[in-house]
């Protein structure tokens, strides 16, 4: 093992370093990576925070509360919060069989919400017939849904009180994580992603397994999707997999997004290049300037509410531990 190899490791065992692409990177890795990049990161944060909510419900109706889930590895979270609808984006189970989804469903049957919607995720095999079973092949295996609308590059169209109706459509395919494709449901190659045209353009909801590139998705998620997100602008996307990544992003479908995106699809220099001019200083500007600039628009020269959306990775999972969290489900209101 060569000096830098045990270097790494030492780091690793102080949790200077983290250990797997999986895990979140510690500030040390953000700074060897890039410390522009860890800058930029917040400060992106923060115009998103000045700029306020990205939707609110409309005037006169009431609000549609939705409660989300992902990556449960057939476990039952406690003290789901209630609301109209509930969404799990895929991971229901560990091993993926027939047995181990009713057990789930039967679970999310159980809960008191209006709308119950799931999809599939890489770990639940039993949905995805190339990757199936043996046992439940050869039994031809059934699950009953009950209450609960799976969805698989589907969609559907829920009725709400206060007449409002909301499209949903929902997909499990992920990148293909290099594991034994028998293990691993619904993968592709990122160069040819399932994702063109994919969802109808008056989709509300988009449930997805997998993130899009860039956000909440420890930088593995997927271009292709950012792309499809670009073209259809949901009101909110909701997705999993990646554990580490559990949290909330509001979008904007702007100039400011577009020029974040722009440094974030660079090559990172690391923390000697980065100190020297490049492009990637020209779209840190482009951030601060429209960033500033909607924050104006917003609060001075339009006084209202900017239309936007938002991006949720409901990974209920503690990181890769194995456990649940002990955080409760994220949930929004539209």
């Amino acid at each position: 093992m060569g000096l830098s190899h045990r270097l790494n490791a030492c780091l690793q065992f102080l949790r200077l370093r983290r250990s797997s692409h999986w895990d979140k990177p510690t500030l040390l890795d953000e700074y060897l990576e890039s410390p522009l990049k860890a800058l930029v990161v917040r400060l992106y944060c923060l115009l998103l925070w000045l700029r306020g909510s990205p939707m609110k419900p409309p005037r006169n109706r009431p609000p549609i509360k939705v409660v989300c889930l992902s990556d449960t590895h057939g476990m039952i979270v406690p003290n789901v919060p209630p609301g109209d609808l509930l969404i799990h984006a895929g991971d229901s189970t560990q091993g993926g069989t027939a047995l181990e989804l009713q057990a789930q469903i039967d679970w999310l049957d159980s809960l008191p919400h209006r709308h119950k919607v799931m999809i599939g995720g890489n770990h639940d095999i039993f949905f995805d017939i190339k990757t199936r079973g043996d046992e439940d092949k050869t039994q031809q295996t059934r699950v009953k849904f009950k209450s609960v609308k799976y969805l698989q590059r589907q969609s559907v169209t829920l009725a709400f009180k206060g007449q409002r109706r909301l499209n949903v459509y929902g997909a499990p395919d992920i990148i293909g994580s290099g594991g034994p494709a028998s293990s691993n449901a619904f993968q592709y190659e990122s160069a040819r992603h399932p994702w063109h045209k994919a969802m109808p353009k008056d989709t509300d909801i988009l449930i997805t397994h997998g993130p899009p590139k860039h956000y909440l998705d420890l930088n593995l998620g997927c271009s292709g999707l950012l792309q499809a997100h670009w073209r259809v602008r949901p009101k909110l996307h909701i997705f999993g997999h990646i554990h580490c990544g559990r949290g909330q992003r509001a979008v904007f479908w702007d100039t400011c997004q577009e020029a974040y995106e722009k440094f974030l699809s660079r090559e990172m220099r690391g923390p000697i290049w980065d100190l020297v001019p490049n492009g990637q200083w020209l779209d840190v500007a482009n951030i601060i300037i429209f960033g500033i600039s909607s924050i104006i628009w917003k609060w001075v020269m339009q006084g209202g509410h900017s239309e936007g959306g938002m991006l949720i990775n409901a990974a209920c999972q503690d990181g890769n531990k194995g456990r649940l969290s002990t955080k409760a489900p994220i949930t929004v209101e539209l």
